[in-house]
């Protein structure tokens, strides 16, 4: 038994009392593996315990331990809100007199004022930006941590971790890396690629059991419980049963629409309370989705994906840490590293529809991140999996699939052609690499090259430099060019900056709709999908063909229409209702959308600077009206903070067209346009020094 104590050997007085203070006394043993194998004496480690066995501790005392030492620390995360939790929660070492920082969006800033802090929290994609915009400081990290390391395996960000763990690797050969994960098969091929040691364990503060739901049944492999059959639906009988002990739970669903209709049924079987009414009052947003959430909190019940907004996602995530809500109806996003355990865990549907695959059953690594959240530390005496199956024939195959499997080993993903153009150049833009040999022997120290035949890549590569080139976005000599260290900085896909050049000069006289058109073009756009009921849209491309990009596939054609009119609706400030109703998204995409369509129309305006494309100034102010969602004459007046475009609209038909027009109006006119706080906030900024028109 190793106590918190005994690592006075390393850390000083302060540190030990400040995890005592939080009744941390005794280490679990998978912790005392890793301090005993080297984990505050500097060696790089790959952790693969069980969600809850204390993963983030020790990435907290090896990260303070360099901390007090003089070495900085970067925490790699794989989701914004991650990143936010985890600043929440390393904030307390200030009582240290330590500096914690966080950085997630803006890629093309620098940010050297990060490198002030001691620990730095950031996505893997802030952390591959700043690498391309050359912020010093990296090159002086001490402690690398990276949060959920089996995300190598994800074939959208598991490219852009791999590059980002390679080059702090090439930069800082002697800083210690730490991986975490809660599922890892090959660990050890993991931990052979950073040079370092492995701890996995199964071991659990709480017990968690997994097994099988058939009708009222719950079978394990050592045994079966009958739920008591109060209602035809064996999901509210596994409801009523965990919250009549306590207990709280989620219901993974394959699909937004799925999670929100589990939801509303749940909340009809649950009892309202002063609590619950009080949680559903404090939700924010007034569109179609709100108001079934609303109804949902009321009895205790939640929905939970990544069409909320964010403070909705964090309220519900607040109700159930507070225990108000009971049960959370989710898609698999909620088991990415969130901390929101549960006594039962429901995998409803083990299948998921994948675009060019259909429906296919998913991996056993991600059956074991959701089933890792049952079982409340300090509050269950047990936690219980179960994933539900509709016959005797399916229970057998789920439990020696699932329940009994192993996971799958993590495989690199980094050979996809659309991974390595935009690796590859910025590794080039960088100076990462000079030329053919030295791009070669960086990309020989990646995961991929440990891990599979490097002959695949080095033919994907070619094929990439052969793009690169053509593009003039390198010389043959791998030397960047203006062209193509701007479009690395921006952080776009090379490929979108070409359809980007090519689309605007192959447009006589480009419009508003041209510029949101060609940028829904672009690989880097998210596409909303078409529908039935989208029938307007063959009309509205005829209306407007001569504004429109050269799309060839009609198919591709009718889904970027339709996002570059969501977006006209947008910044011609339609209210949020009838663009989700309109277009059939959740708020948090409409807002999803809109900040990637900001980026590009950003980056537009900085190449057609640079190109002399002639849709400088348009694109420009085009970012910034997506950026507010309001018109070009309500750009002045949305500079005030706390004006938004509807606050904006009403002072512009009020007569307040200008900052000048206000510093002329009278408080009690301000006053009865935005409220007397709103407009005493205002009053006070136009007396700031620069504010002006």
């Amino acid at each position: 038994m190793l106590t918190i104590r005994d690592l006075i050997r390393w850390l000083p007085e302060s540190v030990i009392e400040l995890y005592e203070a939080l009744g941390i006394d005794e280490l679990y043993p998978p912790q005392a593996e890793a301090i005993e194998r080297g984990l505050l004496d500097g060696r790089n480690m790959i952790i693969s315990v069980p969600t809850a066995a204390g993963k983030t501790l020790l990435a907290e005392l090896a990260m303070l331990r360099g901390a007090l030492s003089g070495k900085r620390s970067l925490y790699i995360v794989p989701l914004r809100a991650l990143a936010s939790e985890k600043f929440e929660s390393f904030s307390r070492f200030s009582k240290l007199g330590l500096r914690v920082g966080i950085s997630t969006g803006d890629f093309e800033k620098r940010d050297e004022r990060l490198g002030r802090n001691d620990i730095i929290i950031a996505t893997s994609e802030k952390a591959d930006s700043l690498i391309r915009n050359g912020a010093s400081w990296v090159r002086r990290i001490g402690v690398l941590v990276v949060d959920e390391i089996h995300l190598l395996d994800s074939a959208n960000r598991g490219p852009t971790l791999e590059m980002t763990m390679t080059k702090l690797m090439h930069l800082n050969p002697e800083m210690q890396v730490i991986g975490l994960s809660a599922t890892i098969a090959n660990g050890r091929e993991i931990a052979d690629w950073i040079k370092g040691e492995i701890v996995s364990s199964d071991w659990r503060p709480v017990r968690l059991r997994e097994g099988v739901l058939l009708e009222d049944r719950l079978v394990f492999p050592d045994g079966e419980i009958q739920l008591e059959n109060r209602n035809r639906d064996p999901v509210l009988n596994l409801v009523l049963d965990t919250v009549d002990q306590g207990g709280q739970m989620l219901i993974f669903e394959s699909t937004r629409r799925n999670a929100e209709s589990m939801a509303k049924k749940v909340s009809g079987a649950l009892q309202e309370s002063g609590e619950t009414i009080e949680l559903a009052e404090r939700l924010s947003g007034e569109g179609k989705t709100a108001k079934k959430l609303a109804m949902c909190l009321r009895h205790g019940a939640a929905f939970h994906h990544a069409g909320l907004l964010p403070e909705q996602r964090r309220l519900i995530e607040l109700g159930f840490r507070q225990n108000v809500v009971k049960v959370i109806a989710c898609t698999p996003t909620l088991a990415a590293g969130l901390n929101l355990p549960a006594r039962r865990v429901l995998i409803r549907s083990y299948k998921r529809y994948e675009a060019g695959l259909g429906t296919r059953p998913i991996p056993v690594m991600e059956y074991r991140q959701m089933a890792g959240r049952a079982g409340r530390p300090g509050l269950d005496p047990y936690g219980e999996s179960l994933i539900m199956a509709r016959s005797e024939s399916e229970l057998q195959k789920l439990m020696d699939h699932y329940v009994m499997g192993e996971p799958e080993d993590i495989w690199s993903k980094l050979a996809s052609e659309r991974a390595l153009r935009t690796h590859v150049l910025a590794t080039i833009a960088s100076r990462f690499a000079d030329s053919v040999d030295s791009l070669s022997r960086l990309m020989a120290s990646t995961f991929y090259a440990r891990q599979q035949d490097p002959s695949y890549l080095g033919e994907t590569i070619a094929s990439v430099l052969e793009f690169l080139v053509r593009s003039d976005m390198i010389d043959k000599d791998l030397t960047p060019t203006p062209l193509g260290a701007l479009v690395s900085r921006l952080y776009i896909d090379p490929l979108s900056a070409m359809v980007m050049i090519q689309e605007i000069r192959g447009i006589r006289r480009p419009t508003v709709l041209t510029l949101l058109h060609v940028i829904t073009m672009t690989p880097d756009m998210e596409l909303l999908f078409v529908q039935q009921s989208d029938n307007w849209l063959e009309d509205f491309i005829s209306e407007h063909s001569s504004e429109l990009g050269n799309e060839k596939n009609f198919d591709w054609l009718l889904r970027e229409v339709k996002t570059a009119s969501m977006l006209m609706d947008w910044i011609n400030e339609v209210h949020e209702d009838r663009i989700e109703d309109r277009y059939s998204i959740s708020p948090g995409d409409l807002v999803r959308i809109a900040e990637t369509a900001e980026w590009l129309m950003s980056a537009l305006h900085r190449i057609s600077k640079h190109m002399d494309l002639g849709v400088t100034y348009l694109a420009e102010r085009l970012a910034l009206r997506i950026h507010y969602g309001a018109g070009d004459e309500l750009l002045q007046l949305l500079e005030l903070k706390g004006i938004g475009r509807v606050r904006a609209r009403k002072l512009y038909q009020a007569g307040y067209r200008s900052l000048e027009d206000l510093k002329a109006a009278d408080k009690s006119t301000l006053s009865e346009i935005l409220g007397p706080k709103i407009a005493e906030g205002v009053i006070s900024q136009l007396k700031e020094p620069g504010v002006s028109a």
